[in-house]
């Protein structure tokens, strides 16, 4: 999946000499936590976000600092607060270094993006023009979408041997090597009964079975033992 495939193609904007009072209410009227800024050629310059507007004279929200801490940080840090806690134009506040995408990158390097930077939104470009933007919100919705595919799938494909497919789908996954199991299917109840050598395998063995189409319920007896003692835990 690409950032074209769930990207939201209908991008709010505003031009960076708009006013902090239209960015705010544009955001609030469209129910959106940040704007991309647009140039006069129309390219992205900047974002904005809800984040640059919590600290602001207005709402006495501004950083207050000793006049020793003032100091000692100097005066060119203390102008460049001043400009974002008074600041009218959206120029003044935004974030001039955006992290933006081409339209073919993979959803596992947007997520990552997001991520990393700590964004919530990420603009799309074609060569320089802003083709789409990806929030989380699109991603969430992806991901809803996905379940509902998953489901109806599953409604589909609950014939053959449930034991047999839960087994297989346990077998993929590196983290169960070594562990010892018995599937049982009592009309869609799995059984799990054997050994696992940590905790953590437990939960995870269930994920695995809830996730095969045609499973309603699991039932744990898995039995821990611990792999330096020998000490062993009933479920």
């Amino acid at each position: 999946m690409k950032a074209a495939d769930i990207m939201t193609r209908e991008v709010i904007t505003l031009n960076r000499d708009a006013s902090i009072y239209d960015a705010l209410r544009l955001m609030l009227r469209r129910g959106i936590s940040g704007l991309p800024i647009l140039d006069a050629q129309g390219e992205i310059c900047g974002i904005v976000t809800e984040g640059d507007f919590l600290r602001r004279s207005e709402l006495g929200t501004e950083p207050k600092r000793s006049r020793l801490l003032s100091f000692l940080r100097g005066p060119g840090r203390e102008a460049d607060e001043y400009v974002r806690t008074h600041a009218r134009r959206v120029n003044e506040v935004m974030t001039p270094e955006v992290v933006v995408v081409t339209e073919d990158a993979p959803l596992e390097e947007v997520v990552r993006l997001m991520e990393n930077r700590r964004i919530k939104r990420i603009p799309v470009l074609r060569g320089k023009t802003l083709v789409g933007i990806v929030s989380r919100n699109d991603v969430l919705r992806t991901l809803v979408r996905s379940l509902d595919n998953a489901s109806a799938a599953a409604n589909a494909n609950t014939e053959g041997d449930l034991a047999g497919r839960v087994l297989r789908e346990i077998q993929k996954q590196d983290w169960a090597r070594g562990v010892g199991l018995k599937v049982a299917d009592e009309g869609g109840v799995v059984a799990l009964d054997g050994v696992i050598y940590d905790e953590r395998q437990r939960n995870a063995l269930k994920v695995v079975v809830e996730n095969v189409p045609g499973v309603k319920r699991v039932i744990d007896r898995l039995v821990w033992v611990d792999p330096n003692t020998g000490y062993a835990l009933e479920p």
